[in-house]
């Protein structure tokens, strides 16, 4: 237990402070962990030399310069460089040569992200694509957030459908005629409750939603 805690309070590694880089070291901060950013031009390096604990100007495709900064003693850490692949997959091979044991990298198109992927890196990321298909699914009906996993499974926060509102869920029968699971209920003012066959519905309430994508379209449609 006290070895997990250990690890998920180790710092992380973010190399480049573009717009994806700053949004993630400025949370990861605000969730309590140390960062090291580390960023080429000196520009950026003083802008957010305030905001962030620790900023160092370096070249991070230069190897040496990581050794230099300690690198190899971070267990996790992330490039979020993207305007060009070029640096992007040498900083990332770097970290992967230096025994990073988790490397997450942004790509900008599949083409990036296959290479990112041969050279040995372990996570990557399409945050533009993912924003995009994210907001798709929230202006095109009634789900207020969307976050896809993989085979095409995802979990929605929603207004309840007509069907729903003024029953439980064991009168709605979500799964049998959806083929969706509501997760829970939270009701205006009140916190949030996992759904049981007697939790009810109100027309106010949201609803978190689990299933195939399809069918939560499907389901959200019918609201």
């Amino acid at each position: 237990m006290g070895d997990r805690r250990q690890q998920r309070n180790r710092p992380v590694l973010v190399v480049g402070l573009g717009r994806f880089g700053i949004a993630l070291a400025e949370q990861l901060i605000a969730q309590g962990k140390e960062v090291l950013a580390v960023e080429r031009h000196r520009g950026l390096v003083q802008k957010y030399s305030d905001t962030l604990t620790h900023v160092l100007e370096a070249d991070a495709t230069d190897i040496e310069a990581l050794r230099q900064i300690g690198a190899d003693e971070f267990d996790s850490a992330v490039v979020g460089v993207g305007t060009s692949i070029e640096s992007s997959v040498l900083i990332a091979v770097n970290l992967v040569d230096l025994g990073v044991k988790h490397v997450w990298a942004k790509a900008i198109n599949p083409t990036h992200g296959k290479i990112l992927k041969r050279i040995g890196c372990h996570h990557v990321i399409y945050p533009e694509h993912d924003a995009g298909v994210r907001a798709a699914h929230l202006v095109s009906g009634q789900m207020m957030d969307f976050i896809k996993f993989d085979d095409d499974f995802a979990i929605v926060k929603m207004r309840p459908p007509k069907d729903l509102q003024g029953k439980t869920i064991d009168q709605c029968q979500p799964r049998r005629r959806h083929g969706v699971n509501v997760v829970g209920v939270k009701s205006p003012g009140r916190e949030f409750v996992y759904a049981q066959p007697d939790t009810l519905v109100s027309p106010g309430d949201t609803i978190i939603v689990s299933g195939d994508v399809t069918k939560l379209e499907h389901f959200a449609e019918s609201a």
